[in-house]
């Protein structure tokens, strides 16, 4: 499986350089990362990422609340790009399932990305409600779930199987903890990976020897200590 590599990213800056880059396939964003990234006017703020991001896939999440809200933001995002996958939360606040809001959405062909999934219960749902047509994306959140202390590759598995029937479906291992989940979400089958900047930095040096990496880390603990000018 040649898993597609996602940045994880809001930062215009950073979003115009890693769009240079042929391993990064796509873009994945949340509010979170807006606000980290200091936009004051979301709507607008995308629409200046847009100006970068003109082809690769890029996701821009719903940030309502109410079933309502959630369907207008969610048209409205769609009507930014041709290349914009509109992501909706697997539930809402109060933990009701968003089926209504992802049938609605996806049966007005619009793309979407299904965010914070942890179950395999949870994407057999959101099959239940798609058509086998329109892009989806579902976001299995791996880092946060082992946070947890929870196993997430189970979850992956069954997600994978369920969706094999769908070809318009792509499971998509978020929340990255380390480079060598990018391993692990290859091995799985994932379609794609979502990774911020830091860690795709480090993919990219994949390929070193334990032998290199021991003699890396001895030189870097030997010079460490002489910049310190520490004495026994």
């Amino acid at each position: 499986m040649n898993t597609k590599i996602f940045c994880d990213i809001a930062d215009i800056t950073l979003i115009k350089k890693y769009n240079k880059i042929k391993i990064v396939k796509g873009f994945t964003t949340n509010p979170s990362l807006m606000r980290k990234a200091g936009a004051k006017d979301y709507e607008l703020y995308s629409k200046k990422i847009l100006k970068y991001c003109k082809k690769k896939p890029i996701s821009f999440e719903v940030f309502a609340d109410d079933q309502k809200s959630m369907i207008e933001q969610g048209k409205k995002i769609n009507s930014w790009g041709k290349n914009v996958f509109v992501k909706v939360p697997v539930v809402n606040s109060k933990n009701k399932f968003t089926g209504k809001i992802i049938r609605e959405l996806n049966k007005n062909n619009i793309k979407l990305n299904i965010t914070a999934v942890y179950t395999a219960k949870q994407t057999k749902k959101i099959l239940q409600v798609i058509n086998k047509e329109t892009k989806v994306i579902i976001s299995i959140f791996a880092g946060r779930a082992g946070d947890a202390g929870k196993d997430p590759i189970p979850e992956f598995i069954k997600s994978i199987n369920l969706a094999k029937k769908f070809k318009n479906v792509e499971i998509l291992w978020a929340s990255v903890r380390e480079p060598y989940n990018y391993i692990q979400a290859k091995q799985l089958g994932c379609h794609i990976i979502t990774i911020p900047p830091a860690i795709i930095e480090k993919i990219q040096n994949f390929g070193k020897s334990f032998s290199e990496l021991t003699k890396e880390t001895v030189k870097a603990f030997l010079a460490d200590s002489k910049l310190s000018n520490f004495k026994i």
